[in-house]
């Protein structure tokens, strides 16, 4: 063949053959994730009131999990992640058991907020999930303990918010914010389904924090302004960290996860 000559033949594709994954999400992702959530376990951003435990600003991210990994992947890197920090950070552990069902169950509920068509009636059951535990809530606070009405709906404020913000159209909403290609709009989503999803991981840790420590209603009045305040930290902690998260991904070209929504 000489110099100029142009080789004939048929054209060749040559493609990378992707590592082992787990629901379309690397397990390098998940791995990587989940040590992030194991050190930002070490980091108070609050103090439980009575217990005297930290809050960790892991609980931020877990949603940010699920719109990066997809709902079982994001749900696996959470709850690993906070296995992993109950060991070496238990001084915001709480109950290690509650504390990694609340990740797990908070990172999948983000990771079901689809908008197409595969899994976008997820939401429907993890939906009576939910109201079931506001329910089983209710029934200790109101009709076991004597908590009265006004104090157990204001008390319980985020848990019943986010379930409606989750049932409604506002968790679309939140996902189109999120997968805008303006950050301002991706902070706003992030933020509002931050506070929905947080909101949902309490609510599904409560009934059984509050069956084991019982706190009596001069703990419910004192908690009802306080609560609201932490999950909205948890929010604007969440925006800052995701917009930062995602533009970067999104600078840098990474091949995405199967079922995120970014």
């Amino acid at each position: 063949m000489t110099e100029n000559q142009i080789p004939e033949g048929v054209e060749r594709k040559v493609t990378t053959m992707g590592g082992a994954a787990i629901d379309g999400a690397p397990i390098a992702y998940i791995i990587v994730l989940a040590a992030v959530v194991t050190v930002l376990a070490f980091i108070p951003f609050s103090i439980v009131l009575g217990s005297g435990k930290g809050i960790p600003l892991s609980q931020s991210i877990y949603p940010l999990l699920g719109w990066l990994l997809g709902p079982l992947a994001g749900a696996l890197a959470s709850g690993i992640g906070t296995l992993i920090g109950v060991f070496l950070a238990p001084y915001t552990a709480g109950v290690p058991a509650i504390a990694i069902w609340g990740a797990v169950i908070a990172s999948f509920a983000a990771g079901a907020m689809v908008i197409g068509q595969k899994r976008r009636y997820w939401y429907l059951g993890l939906t009576v999930l939910f109201v079931s535990e506001l329910a089983v809530y209710a029934y200790l606070a109101i009709a076991r303990n004597g908590i009265p009405v006004d104090t157990f709906i204001a008390g319980a404020f985020i848990d019943w918010s986010a379930v409606l913000l989750f049932l409604l159209p506002t968790r679309i909403l939140f996902t189109k914010l999120i997968s805008s290609s303006n950050f301002v709009k991706v902070a706003i989503g992030i933020f509002g389904g931050t506070w929905t999803v947080c909101g949902l991981a309490h609510l599904s840790q409560v009934p059984f924090t509050y069956y084991l420590f019982n706190w009596p209603e001069p703990i419910w009045k004192m908690l009802i302004p306080i609560i609201p305040v932490e999950n909205a930290m948890r929010g604007l902690s969440g925006a800052v960290i995701g917009t930062g998260v995602i533009s970067g991904l999104r600078a840098i070209n990474l091949v995405k996860p199967k079922e995120s929504i970014y």
